[in-house]
């Protein structure tokens, strides 16, 4: 009985030791002296966040002119009010995309600080928690853009016609001012970026996977523990009244599901087996059920991420439980 006893010991330390938990203060964190040259590069980075959601989320697009104008080829005017109607646009979403970049280098800086040695990246969580909470900023914005991006079929739509009648005047040997601003090789990579559903996601997943293969002496493990730490210390906070009444606005609840929603669509991309396997260090069960604790109308769009931008949730690993709970 007490060998038993034991081994059911050693299966429930294992369990507490496989998800961390500690309070992480989204709130109030604030850098120490060993934190502030990487906080300040990233506080850079992160300032411009809001006003480029802001812009997001004012995006319109150019719909109506660019209709008329493929409905009446022969009409200059309606071509020219399309053209003059879309160009500011473009310069626009070219910056969304430049932005894109500068995440990028951000969050690698970020990696490099959360996962080199001598301390787990637990460790690194608990110790550096204002570097925590920009890792965590980054991966709010993600989940945010990615949201009004979807929402919004006027990118892609504005910029095809911008590619078509760029190619058209090509043809024609004409050069448009805008080219100056929007080359023909920027405008490619703004292609590829747009193209995908969720693209800032696409961005910090093919950054981890490119932090990864840059730094071959540290191990794969040092970057998705450092994943899984973060999903599993916001799922304790929302779960655990005591950390959870630490919190002084509702916002900050939302800050939080969100970022463990975006950490576990990253780990679903960069690690191998991805999230849902059983040999995932993240509960996923135990992330889902907070989700579904929460009011429904605040949660749909998570709950939609999981299901709809991760990468491994349909695999064969993946338990019928789990599926279920997404249904």
């Amino acid at each position: 009985m007490f060998a038993g006893m034991g081994n059911l010991l050693k299966v429930l330390t294992r369990e507490i030791e496989n998800y961390p938990h500690f309070f992480l203060d989204f709130e109030n964190a604030q850098p120490t002296e060993g934190e502030r040259e990487i906080w300040n590069q990233i506080s850079a980075v992160l300032q411009d966040s809001e006003s480029i959601l802001a812009d997001l989320q004012a995006y319109k697009g150019a719909g109506p002119e660019i209709r008329d104008a493929i409905q009446n080829p022969n009409d200059i005017q309606l071509q020219e009010k399309a053209w003059n109607a879309v160009c500011p646009l473009v310069v626009r979403l070219k910056r969304f995309y430049e932005f894109s970049i500068r995440l990028e280098k951000a969050l690698q800086s970020l990696l490099e600080s959360l996962t080199c040695p001598p301390y787990t990246p637990t460790q690194h969580l608990e110790r550096e928690q204002a570097l925590a909470k920009e890792f965590a900023e980054i991966l709010h914005f993600t989940l945010r853009f990615d949201e009004l991006k979807m929402r919004n079929p006027a990118i892609q739509n504005d910029f095809s016609y911008y590619r078509r009648t760029i190619s058209r005047n090509r043809i024609n040997n004409m050069h448009l001012d805008i080219e100056n601003e929007v080359n023909n090789e920027m405008a490619n990579r703004m292609s590829l970026f747009y193209a995908e559903a969720t693209p800032m996601l696409k961005t910090l997943s093919n950054a981890t996977m490119h932090f990864v293969s840059e730094n071959k002496t540290l191990p794969i493990e040092n970057t998705t523990d450092c994943l899984s730490t973060m999903t599993s210390v916001c799922k304790v906070m929302l779960e655990t009244p005591e950390y959870r009444s630490r919190f002084t606005s509702e916002e900050t609840l939302m800050f939080c599901m969100r970022v463990m929603v975006g950490v576990i669509i990253l780990y679903d991309h960069v690690h191998p087996m991805g999230a849902f396997c059983k040999t995932s260090k993240i509960d996923m069960k135990g992330c889902i059920k907070v989700l579904k604790e929460q009011a429904p109308d605040s949660v749909e769009g998570l709950l939609n991420a999981l299901r709809f931008t991760t990468k491994h949730l349909n695999d064969e690993s993946t338990s019928k439980q789990i599926r279920a709970m997404l249904q």
